[in-house]
Protein backbone atom coordinates (compact mmCIF):
# COMPACT_ATOMS: atom_id res chain seq x y z
CA UNK A 1 0.00 0.00 0.00
CA UNK A 2 1.32 3.45 -0.91
CA UNK A 3 0.30 6.42 1.22
CA UNK A 4 0.21 9.95 -0.06
CA UNK A 5 2.38 12.38 1.85
CA UNK A 6 0.54 15.44 3.00
CA UNK A 7 1.64 18.95 2.23
CA UNK A 8 2.98 20.36 5.49
CA UNK A 9 0.93 23.05 7.09
CA UNK A 10 4.03 25.19 7.21
CA UNK A 11 4.65 28.65 5.79
CA UNK A 12 2.02 30.20 8.03
CA UNK A 13 2.92 31.71 11.35
CA UNK A 14 3.69 29.00 13.87
CA UNK A 15 1.03 28.44 16.50
CA UNK A 16 1.37 26.85 19.92
CA UNK A 17 0.48 23.22 20.37
CA UNK A 18 -2.83 23.23 22.25
CA UNK A 19 -2.76 21.68 25.65
CA UNK A 20 -4.36 18.22 25.64
CA UNK A 21 -7.93 18.37 26.82
CA UNK A 22 -8.84 14.70 26.40
CA UNK A 23 -8.81 12.67 29.61
CA UNK A 24 -6.53 9.62 29.85
CA UNK A 25 -9.54 7.33 29.32
CA UNK A 26 -9.72 8.57 25.73
CA UNK A 27 -6.74 6.38 24.83
CA UNK A 28 -8.00 3.22 26.50
CA UNK A 29 -8.77 1.61 23.13
CA UNK A 30 -5.15 1.88 22.01
CA UNK A 31 -2.77 -1.00 22.34
CA UNK A 32 -0.68 -0.72 25.51
CA UNK A 33 2.65 1.01 25.11
CA UNK A 34 5.31 -1.68 24.64
CA UNK A 35 7.81 -2.14 27.43
CA UNK A 36 11.28 -0.96 26.31
CA UNK A 37 13.48 -3.87 25.35
CA UNK A 38 10.63 -6.11 24.23
CA UNK A 39 9.98 -6.96 20.59
CA UNK A 40 7.98 -4.43 18.66
CA UNK A 41 6.02 -5.04 15.46
CA UNK A 42 6.57 -3.31 12.13
CA UNK A 43 3.81 -0.88 11.12
CA UNK A 44 5.44 0.35 7.90
CA UNK A 45 8.72 0.51 6.03
CA UNK A 46 9.72 3.74 4.28
CA UNK A 47 12.73 3.30 1.99
CA UNK A 48 14.08 0.54 4.26
CA UNK A 49 13.46 2.61 7.41
CA UNK A 50 11.09 0.99 9.88
CA UNK A 51 8.12 2.62 11.55
CA UNK A 52 7.37 0.41 14.52
CA UNK A 53 4.03 -0.32 16.11
CA UNK A 54 5.36 1.51 19.15
CA UNK A 55 5.98 4.61 16.98
CA UNK A 56 2.47 4.31 15.60
CA UNK A 57 0.84 3.91 19.02
CA UNK A 58 2.77 6.91 20.32
CA UNK A 59 1.75 9.07 17.38
CA UNK A 60 -1.88 8.03 17.79
CA UNK A 61 -1.75 9.08 21.43
CA UNK A 62 -0.24 12.43 20.46
CA UNK A 63 -2.87 12.90 17.76
CA UNK A 64 -5.74 12.08 20.10
CA UNK A 65 -4.51 14.25 22.95
CA UNK A 66 -3.77 17.34 20.86
CA UNK A 67 -6.96 17.14 18.79
CA UNK A 68 -9.31 16.49 21.70
CA UNK A 69 -10.99 13.64 19.84
CA UNK A 70 -12.62 10.85 21.83
CA UNK A 71 -11.66 7.38 20.64
CA UNK A 72 -14.50 5.16 19.44
CA UNK A 73 -14.62 1.85 17.65
CA UNK A 74 -15.75 3.71 14.51
CA UNK A 75 -13.01 6.35 14.37
CA UNK A 76 -10.07 4.26 15.56
CA UNK A 77 -9.11 3.17 12.00
CA UNK A 78 -9.18 6.80 10.85
CA UNK A 79 -6.96 7.86 13.74
CA UNK A 80 -4.52 5.06 12.98
CA UNK A 81 -4.43 5.99 9.30
CA UNK A 82 -3.84 9.68 10.04
CA UNK A 83 -1.07 8.85 12.50
CA UNK A 84 0.60 6.55 9.97
CA UNK A 85 0.36 9.12 7.17
CA UNK A 86 2.01 11.71 9.45
CA UNK A 87 4.83 9.32 10.33
CA UNK A 88 5.42 8.41 6.68
CA UNK A 89 5.52 12.13 5.79
CA UNK A 90 8.09 12.81 8.47
CA UNK A 91 10.30 9.89 7.45
CA UNK A 92 10.27 11.06 3.84
CA UNK A 93 11.08 14.61 4.87
CA UNK A 94 13.94 13.70 7.20
CA UNK A 95 15.37 11.26 4.65
CA UNK A 96 15.32 13.97 2.00
CA UNK A 97 16.91 16.51 4.33
CA UNK A 98 19.69 14.06 5.24
CA UNK A 99 20.30 13.41 1.55
CA UNK A 100 20.55 17.14 0.83
CA UNK A 101 22.87 17.66 3.81
CA UNK A 102 25.21 14.96 2.56
CA UNK A 103 25.14 16.24 -1.00
CA UNK A 104 25.49 19.95 -0.33
CA UNK A 105 27.60 19.85 2.84
CA UNK A 106 25.50 22.07 5.10
CA UNK A 107 23.15 21.46 8.02
CA UNK A 108 19.37 21.56 7.59
CA UNK A 109 17.94 19.14 10.15
CA UNK A 110 17.44 21.03 13.42
CA UNK A 111 19.85 20.21 16.23
CA UNK A 112 18.72 18.99 19.63
CA UNK A 113 19.19 22.50 21.03
CA UNK A 114 17.02 24.02 18.30
CA UNK A 115 14.27 21.48 18.90
CA UNK A 116 14.42 22.12 22.63
CA UNK A 117 14.17 25.87 22.01
CA UNK A 118 11.07 25.36 19.85
CA UNK A 119 9.60 23.10 22.52
CA UNK A 120 10.23 25.81 25.10
CA UNK A 121 8.39 28.34 22.89
CA UNK A 122 5.43 25.97 22.63
CA UNK A 123 5.41 25.54 26.39
CA UNK A 124 5.47 29.31 26.84
CA UNK A 125 2.54 29.62 24.44
CA UNK A 126 0.62 27.30 26.74
CA UNK A 127 1.70 29.19 29.89
CA UNK A 128 3.93 26.34 31.10
CA UNK A 129 7.58 25.67 31.68
CA UNK A 130 9.23 23.14 29.31
CA UNK A 131 9.30 20.63 32.17
CA UNK A 132 5.59 21.07 32.87
CA UNK A 133 4.75 20.85 29.18
CA UNK A 134 6.60 17.59 28.55
CA UNK A 135 5.40 16.12 31.86
CA UNK A 136 1.82 16.79 30.79
CA UNK A 137 2.32 14.69 27.65
CA UNK A 138 4.23 11.96 29.47
CA UNK A 139 1.43 11.68 32.02
CA UNK A 140 -0.90 10.86 29.12
CA UNK A 141 1.43 8.18 27.73
CA UNK A 142 3.19 10.29 25.06
CA UNK A 143 6.97 10.17 25.21
CA UNK A 144 8.86 13.41 24.72
CA UNK A 145 10.82 11.87 21.83
CA UNK A 146 7.57 11.52 19.88
CA UNK A 147 6.83 15.21 20.28
CA UNK A 148 10.39 16.18 19.41
CA UNK A 149 10.40 14.02 16.28
CA UNK A 150 7.36 15.89 14.98
CA UNK A 151 8.91 19.25 15.81
CA UNK A 152 12.20 18.32 14.14
CA UNK A 153 10.65 17.32 10.82
CA UNK A 154 8.34 20.35 10.66
CA UNK A 155 11.13 22.81 11.48
CA UNK A 156 13.59 21.21 9.09
CA UNK A 157 11.14 21.00 6.21
CA UNK A 158 10.09 24.63 6.58
CA UNK A 159 13.73 25.67 6.70
CA UNK A 160 14.58 23.72 3.55
CA UNK A 161 11.60 24.84 1.45
CA UNK A 162 12.01 28.47 2.42
CA UNK A 163 15.79 28.35 2.01
CA UNK A 164 15.72 26.67 -1.38
CA UNK A 165 12.71 28.35 -2.96
CA UNK A 166 12.00 31.50 -0.97
CA UNK A 167 14.55 33.62 -2.83
CA UNK A 168 13.45 32.19 -6.19
CA UNK A 169 9.81 33.16 -5.85
CA UNK A 170 9.03 36.47 -7.43
CA UNK A 171 5.77 38.22 -6.71
CA UNK A 172 5.67 41.04 -9.20
CA UNK A 173 3.87 44.39 -9.08
CA UNK A 174 1.39 43.12 -11.69
CA UNK A 175 0.40 40.21 -9.46
CA UNK A 176 -0.03 42.48 -6.46
CA UNK A 177 -2.05 44.98 -8.50
CA UNK A 178 -4.27 42.24 -9.92
CA UNK A 179 -4.94 40.93 -6.40
CA UNK A 180 -5.69 44.43 -5.13
CA UNK A 181 -8.15 44.98 -7.96
CA UNK A 182 -9.85 41.66 -7.31
CA UNK A 183 -10.18 42.46 -3.60
CA UNK A 184 -11.61 45.88 -4.37
CA UNK A 185 -14.07 44.41 -6.89
CA UNK A 186 -15.25 41.91 -4.27
CA UNK A 187 -15.40 44.38 -1.40
CA UNK A 188 -19.13 44.88 -1.69
CA UNK A 189 -19.97 41.18 -2.18
CA UNK A 190 -21.02 38.81 0.63
CA UNK A 191 -18.09 37.74 2.76
CA UNK A 192 -17.63 34.80 5.09
CA UNK A 193 -15.25 34.46 8.01
CA UNK A 194 -14.49 30.75 8.12
CA UNK A 195 -12.31 28.02 9.51
CA UNK A 196 -11.89 24.86 7.47
CA UNK A 197 -10.91 21.23 7.62
CA UNK A 198 -10.11 19.68 4.26
CA UNK A 199 -9.81 15.91 3.88
CA UNK A 200 -7.90 15.20 0.65
CA UNK A 201 -9.36 12.13 -1.04
CA UNK A 202 -6.17 10.85 -2.68
CA UNK A 203 -4.34 11.14 0.63
CA UNK A 204 -6.73 8.94 2.63
CA UNK A 205 -7.63 6.29 0.06
CA UNK A 206 -10.44 7.71 -2.05
CA UNK A 207 -13.55 9.88 -1.90
CA UNK A 208 -15.66 7.34 0.00
CA UNK A 209 -13.05 7.14 2.75
CA UNK A 210 -12.75 10.94 2.83
CA UNK A 211 -16.52 11.37 3.20
CA UNK A 212 -16.66 8.77 5.96
CA UNK A 213 -13.71 10.31 7.79
CA UNK A 214 -15.19 13.80 7.52
CA UNK A 215 -18.43 12.50 9.00
CA UNK A 216 -16.57 11.05 11.96
CA UNK A 217 -14.69 14.31 12.52
CA UNK A 218 -17.95 16.27 12.34
CA UNK A 219 -19.44 14.02 15.02
CA UNK A 220 -16.42 14.69 17.24
CA UNK A 221 -16.69 18.45 16.67
CA UNK A 222 -20.38 18.35 17.57
CA UNK A 223 -19.44 16.53 20.77
CA UNK A 224 -17.01 19.26 21.81
CA UNK A 225 -13.68 18.67 20.08
CA UNK A 226 -11.92 21.98 19.35
CA UNK A 227 -12.11 22.92 15.68
CA UNK A 228 -8.63 24.49 15.57
CA UNK A 229 -7.02 21.42 17.15
CA UNK A 230 -8.81 19.05 14.76
CA UNK A 231 -7.77 21.18 11.78
CA UNK A 232 -4.12 21.17 12.82
CA UNK A 233 -4.04 17.39 13.01
CA UNK A 234 -6.36 16.30 10.19
CA UNK A 235 -6.65 19.03 7.57
CA UNK A 236 -4.65 18.82 4.34
CA UNK A 237 -5.13 22.54 3.66
CA UNK A 238 -2.29 25.04 4.21
CA UNK A 239 -4.57 26.74 6.75
CA UNK A 240 -4.03 23.76 9.08
CA UNK A 241 -1.01 25.59 10.52
CA UNK A 242 -3.32 28.33 11.80
CA UNK A 243 -5.97 25.95 13.10
CA UNK A 244 -7.95 26.06 9.86
CA UNK A 245 -8.41 29.84 10.00
CA UNK A 246 -8.99 31.08 6.43
CA UNK A 247 -10.05 34.58 7.51
CA UNK A 248 -12.59 36.56 5.49
CA UNK A 249 -13.27 35.09 2.05
CA UNK A 250 -15.71 35.66 -0.80
CA UNK A 251 -17.44 33.25 -3.15
CA UNK A 252 -14.55 33.34 -5.63
CA UNK A 253 -12.19 32.06 -2.93
CA UNK A 254 -14.34 28.99 -2.28
CA UNK A 255 -15.27 25.85 -4.22
CA UNK A 256 -18.68 26.35 -5.89
CA UNK A 257 -20.14 23.49 -3.84
CA UNK A 258 -19.47 25.35 -0.58
CA UNK A 259 -21.04 28.75 -1.25
CA UNK A 260 -24.75 27.70 -1.35
CA UNK A 261 -24.28 25.90 1.96
CA UNK A 262 -22.77 28.96 3.65
CA UNK A 263 -25.54 31.19 2.32
CA UNK A 264 -28.10 29.14 4.26
CA UNK A 265 -26.16 29.16 7.53
CA UNK A 266 -25.94 31.40 10.55
CA UNK A 267 -22.64 32.35 12.22
CA UNK A 268 -21.55 29.77 14.77
CA UNK A 269 -22.71 26.77 12.75
CA UNK A 270 -20.79 23.85 11.23
CA UNK A 271 -21.48 22.60 7.73
CA UNK A 272 -22.16 18.99 6.93
CA UNK A 273 -19.28 17.31 5.04
CA UNK A 274 -19.21 18.93 1.58
CA UNK A 275 -17.65 16.81 -1.20
CA UNK A 276 -15.68 18.76 -3.82
CA UNK A 277 -13.54 17.66 -6.74
CA UNK A 278 -10.56 16.40 -4.78
CA UNK A 279 -11.83 15.90 -1.25
CA UNK A 280 -14.28 16.90 1.45
CA UNK A 281 -14.66 20.12 3.43
CA UNK A 282 -16.03 20.82 6.89
CA UNK A 283 -16.53 24.56 7.35
CA UNK A 284 -17.10 26.44 10.58
CA UNK A 285 -18.87 29.71 9.75
CA UNK A 286 -17.61 32.18 12.33
CA UNK A 287 -19.27 35.28 10.86
CA UNK A 288 -20.63 36.70 7.61
CA UNK A 289 -21.54 40.11 6.27
CA UNK A 290 -22.98 41.71 3.16
CA UNK A 291 -19.72 43.40 2.22
CA UNK A 292 -16.69 45.28 3.45
CA UNK A 293 -16.22 49.02 3.35
CA UNK A 294 -16.47 50.81 0.01
CA UNK A 295 -13.34 51.04 -2.15
CA UNK A 296 -11.06 53.95 -1.32
CA UNK A 297 -9.16 55.81 -4.05
CA UNK A 298 -6.37 58.38 -3.96
CA UNK A 299 -6.90 61.07 -6.58
CA UNK A 300 -5.05 63.93 -8.24
CA UNK A 301 -6.45 66.41 -10.72
CA UNK A 302 -5.53 68.97 -13.33
CA UNK A 303 -8.28 71.53 -13.86
CA UNK A 304 -9.24 74.70 -15.66
CA UNK A 305 -11.57 76.85 -13.52
CA UNK A 306 -14.82 77.73 -15.31
CA UNK A 307 -18.02 79.24 -14.03
CA UNK A 308 -21.22 77.24 -14.24
CA UNK A 309 -22.54 79.47 -17.05
CA UNK A 310 -19.30 79.58 -19.09
CA UNK A 311 -19.75 79.97 -22.82
CA UNK A 312 -19.34 77.10 -25.23
CA UNK A 313 -16.23 78.79 -26.59
CA UNK A 314 -14.66 78.94 -23.11
CA UNK A 315 -15.46 75.29 -22.48
CA UNK A 316 -13.98 74.35 -25.87
CA UNK A 317 -10.80 76.29 -25.14
CA UNK A 318 -10.42 74.62 -21.73
CA UNK A 319 -11.04 71.23 -23.30
CA UNK A 320 -8.32 71.86 -25.87
CA UNK A 321 -5.85 72.74 -23.12
CA UNK A 322 -6.56 69.55 -21.16
CA UNK A 323 -6.53 67.36 -24.27
CA UNK A 324 -3.11 68.77 -25.15
CA UNK A 325 -1.95 68.11 -21.59
CA UNK A 326 -3.09 64.46 -21.43
CA UNK A 327 -0.32 62.93 -23.64
CA UNK A 328 2.37 64.59 -21.52
CA UNK A 329 1.11 63.02 -18.27
CA UNK A 330 2.67 59.59 -17.70
CA UNK A 331 1.05 59.07 -14.30
CA UNK A 332 0.48 60.60 -10.92
CA UNK A 333 4.18 61.31 -10.40
CA UNK A 334 4.42 63.96 -13.12
CA UNK A 335 0.86 65.26 -13.35
CA UNK A 336 1.48 68.40 -11.34
CA UNK A 337 4.76 69.19 -13.08
CA UNK A 338 3.23 68.72 -16.52
CA UNK A 339 0.17 70.82 -15.66
CA UNK A 340 2.39 73.60 -14.35
CA UNK A 341 3.73 74.14 -17.87
CA UNK A 342 0.29 74.92 -19.29
CA UNK A 343 -1.04 78.43 -18.63
CA UNK A 344 -4.41 78.48 -16.91
CA UNK A 345 -4.27 74.87 -15.70
CA UNK A 346 -4.23 74.19 -11.97
CA UNK A 347 -3.15 70.84 -10.46
CA UNK A 348 -3.35 69.35 -7.00
CA UNK A 349 -3.75 66.32 -4.77
CA UNK A 350 -7.35 65.49 -3.87
CA UNK A 351 -6.32 62.97 -1.22
CA UNK A 352 -8.20 59.77 -0.29
CA UNK A 353 -11.93 59.29 -0.55
CA UNK A 354 -14.43 56.46 -0.63
CA UNK A 355 -15.70 56.02 -4.17
CA UNK A 356 -19.32 56.18 -2.99
CA UNK A 357 -18.72 59.66 -1.54
CA UNK A 358 -17.46 61.21 -4.79
CA UNK A 359 -19.61 63.35 -7.06
CA UNK A 360 -21.31 61.33 -9.80
CA UNK A 361 -18.91 62.49 -12.53
CA UNK A 362 -15.81 61.79 -10.46
CA UNK A 363 -17.27 58.51 -9.16
CA UNK A 364 -17.76 57.16 -12.68
CA UNK A 365 -14.14 57.94 -13.57
CA UNK A 366 -12.78 56.51 -10.31
CA UNK A 367 -14.66 53.24 -10.83
CA UNK A 368 -13.52 52.76 -14.41
CA UNK A 369 -9.89 53.91 -14.30
CA UNK A 370 -6.94 51.72 -13.38
CA UNK A 371 -4.29 53.03 -10.99
CA UNK A 372 -2.11 55.53 -12.89
CA UNK A 373 -4.67 56.22 -15.62
CA UNK A 374 -6.00 59.67 -16.52
CA UNK A 375 -9.64 60.45 -17.27
CA UNK A 376 -11.13 62.36 -20.16
CA UNK A 377 -12.04 65.99 -19.37
CA UNK A 378 -14.92 66.06 -16.84
CA UNK A 379 -17.24 69.08 -16.64
CA UNK A 380 -18.44 70.22 -13.22
CA UNK A 381 -19.95 73.43 -11.92
CA UNK A 382 -16.44 74.52 -10.86
CA UNK A 383 -14.62 73.90 -14.11
CA UNK A 384 -13.16 71.22 -16.35
CA UNK A 385 -11.05 68.46 -14.80
CA UNK A 386 -8.70 65.60 -15.57
CA UNK A 387 -8.77 62.98 -12.79
CA UNK A 388 -5.92 60.55 -12.12
CA UNK A 389 -6.35 57.53 -9.86
CA UNK A 390 -3.11 57.23 -7.89
CA UNK A 391 -4.09 54.42 -5.52
CA UNK A 392 -6.93 52.05 -4.78
CA UNK A 393 -7.68 49.86 -1.78
CA UNK A 394 -10.54 48.41 0.21
CA UNK A 395 -11.99 50.53 2.94
CA UNK A 396 -12.57 49.30 6.47
CA UNK A 397 -10.79 46.60 8.43
CA UNK A 398 -10.28 44.32 5.44
CA UNK A 399 -7.90 46.62 3.56
CA UNK A 400 -4.60 44.87 2.85
CA UNK A 401 -1.33 46.60 2.19
CA UNK A 402 0.84 45.68 -0.79
CA UNK A 403 3.29 43.97 1.58
CA UNK A 404 0.53 41.86 3.11
CA UNK A 405 -0.68 40.81 -0.32
CA UNK A 406 2.87 39.95 -1.37
CA UNK A 407 3.39 37.81 1.74
CA UNK A 408 0.09 36.02 1.15
CA UNK A 409 0.93 35.25 -2.48
CA UNK A 410 4.40 34.05 -1.55
CA UNK A 411 3.01 31.78 1.16
CA UNK A 412 0.56 30.27 -1.32
CA UNK A 413 3.36 29.56 -3.78
CA UNK A 414 5.57 27.97 -1.11
CA UNK A 415 2.70 25.74 0.00
CA UNK A 416 2.13 24.55 -3.57
CA UNK A 417 5.85 23.88 -4.03
CA UNK A 418 5.95 21.87 -0.82
CA UNK A 419 2.92 19.85 -1.86
CA UNK A 420 4.43 18.98 -5.24
CA UNK A 421 7.77 18.16 -3.60
CA UNK A 422 6.11 15.74 -1.20
CA UNK A 423 4.12 14.17 -4.02
CA UNK A 424 7.36 13.51 -5.92
CA UNK A 425 9.02 12.02 -2.84
CA UNK A 426 6.08 9.71 -2.36
CA UNK A 427 6.04 8.62 -5.99
CA UNK A 428 9.73 7.74 -5.95
CA UNK A 429 9.70 6.09 -2.49
CA UNK A 430 9.15 2.48 -1.52
CA UNK A 431 6.48 2.51 1.16
CA UNK A 432 5.16 -0.73 2.59
CA UNK A 433 2.55 -0.99 5.31
CA UNK A 434 1.89 -4.06 7.45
Amino acid sequence: MVLQASAPAAFAQATPVPAPTTPPAATENLQPTPTPGLTEGVAAIVNDEIISTYDLAQRMRLLILTSGIQVTRENLPQLQQQALISLVDERLQIQELRRVEKEQKFDIVPTADEVNAELADMAKGNNMSPEQFTAMFQARGVGVDTLKAQIRSEMGWQRWIRGRYGSRISVGPDQIKATEQRLVAEASKPQYQISEVFIEASRVGGMDVAVQGAGQLLAQLQQGATFAAVARQFSASPTAASGGDAGWVTATDLPPEVVPVLDQMRPGQLTRPIPVTDGVYIIYLRDKRSGAGAPVVTLKQAAVPLPKDASAQAVAAATAKLEALRPTVTGCDNLEAAAGKVQGVMAGDLGEAEVKDLSPAFRSAAESLQVGQLSQPIRTEAGLHLIAVCGRKMGGAQALTADQIENRLMGQQLSMISKRYMRDLRNSATIETR
